[in-house]
């Protein structure tokens, strides 16, 4: 999942541009997790435009606000709503806010800054563990990600720096090298370890992507 956090009101404000009338579109899926662009977050941010004298024509709650084809309809069927905003404030990761602002001819203005593909453990605890590179090492490494997990991305094995078995940088995270060789131990894998990993292949994460299947 996407992991934001809601930009502050000034820098919304400061996004909106003087708009007078404004049509919502939030997240019900990683958003609405994060607790950044759910139906709470839709309803606060109503008060907060009304208090500011802005009026609120509207607002969606688009199960993946990425979903360009589900945005597009939800778009079309509060087409009144729609047309009635000077802009359209979306409570979203950036790729939802794109999704928004390539259906319509109106500024699509964020609302949430992205921040990493996270995990998520329990409610509000999320945890970044895949950079999605493009060249993914879980085979080798006992499935965990030394590009994203360790601080300085190192690919073969430690930099010898860790302190009681924590990162020297991050005294708070495991070195996950240590981990790796744990659990690569406990496969009886450990000759793994032994084999040197090219230097990653960057081409691979040129971006920006795409997939098209037929």
């Amino acid at each position: 999942m996407i992991i934001t956090k809601q930009k502050g009101i000034d820098e919304i404000f400061s996004a909106l541009r003087g708009a007078k009338s404004v049509f919502i579109v939030g997240c019900g899926d990683c958003a609405a997790l994060c607790r950044t662009g759910g139906r709470s977050e839709i309803e606060k941010m109503t008060e907060i435009l009304k208090s500011h004298d802005v009026l609120v024509t509207g607002s969606a709650l688009p199960h993946s606000t990425c979903h360009e084809l589900d945005v597009q309809r939800i778009l079309r069927a509060n087409k009144e709503a729609v047309e009635k905003s000077d802009a359209i404030l979306v409570l979203a990761c950036g790729a939802g806010t794109q999704a928004v602002g390539d259906s319509i001819k109106k500024p699509a203005v964020s609302g949430c800054d992205s921040l990493f593909i996270g995990n998520s453990k329990r409610q509000m605890h999320f945890y970044e563990k895949c950079s999605v590179c493009g060249d993914c090492v879980l085979n080798e490494t006992g499935g965990l990600c030394p590009e994203t997990r360790c601080p300085k991305g190192m690919q073969n094995g430690p930099c010898g720096g860790a302190v009681r078995g924590n990162c020297e940088v991050d005294h708070a995270r495991p070195c996950v090298w240590i981990e790796i060789y744990d659990r690569l131990k406990e496969f009886g894998r450990l000759d793994d370890l032994k084999k040197l990993v090219k230097p990653k292949n960057r081409k691979v994460a040129t971006k920006p992507h795409r997939i098209e299947k037929e």
